[in-house]
């Protein structure tokens, strides 16, 4: 446990634990930007999960930017945030129900111009409107009718073109561009 957020940056370089709850509100150095550099300097970072009392839909962002696998309420029950620590340590990504309904609320959407010249392919665009509607990896291996593989590999084709940290950023800037719009289904 780190009170500050350069003390969590330094724990979490010396215990490299498999995945950080991180605050956001701390001394010294707050916890989105302490998230920021841990993901950014460490060798094999660990999977954060951002968690706040603070229900604000700037921090929600910012941490998904600063490559956060998770975003959480201290309000919920600790079995709820266990719950998503163990989300996120599988490799999936985590949000509070209000934060995720109001992320896909309509809204003005940016140009497609917006999306990184990217150069995705049919297929990747594809995959990624399907991580947007929520489905897991074996779920859109099974919808496309493709291996298991093929869709990882898949993935890590759309989070290495489009620069993401994780497949919750890869959705945010797939929405922002307008690529995926709100109440798509699949």
């Amino acid at each position: 446990m780190a009170a500050e957020g350069v003390v969590a940056v330094d724990r979490a370089r010396s215990l490299r634990p498999h995945v950080v709850l991180m605050a956001v509100r701390m001394p010294r150095l707050k916890g989105i930007e302490a998230t920021r550099r841990l993901l950014a300097e460490a060798a094999d970072p660990p999977k954060v999960v951002v968690i706040t009392t603070f229900e604000n839909d700037g921090y929600v962002t910012a941490a998904l930017s600063a490559g956060a696998s998770g975003f959480v309420l201290k309000r919920l029950p600790v079995r709820r945030i266990a719950e998503a620590v163990r989300v996120v340590a599988a490799g999936e990504a985590v949000l509070f129900p209000a934060a995720l309904g109001r992320m896909v609320a309509p809204r003005p959407l940016g140009s497609a111009e917006a999306l990184p010249r990217a150069a995705l392919t049919g297929r990747e665009e594809e995959v990624l409107r399907l991580m947007a509607t929520g489905l897991s990896n074996p779920e859109i291996a099974d919808s496309l009718t493709v291996s298991l593989e093929t869709i990882k590999t898949h993935v890590g084709n759309v989070l290495t073109k489009l620069g993401a940290q994780n497949r919750t950023h890869a959705v945010v800037i797939a929405y922002e561009s307008g690529l995926v719009v709100p109440g798509f289904a699949g």
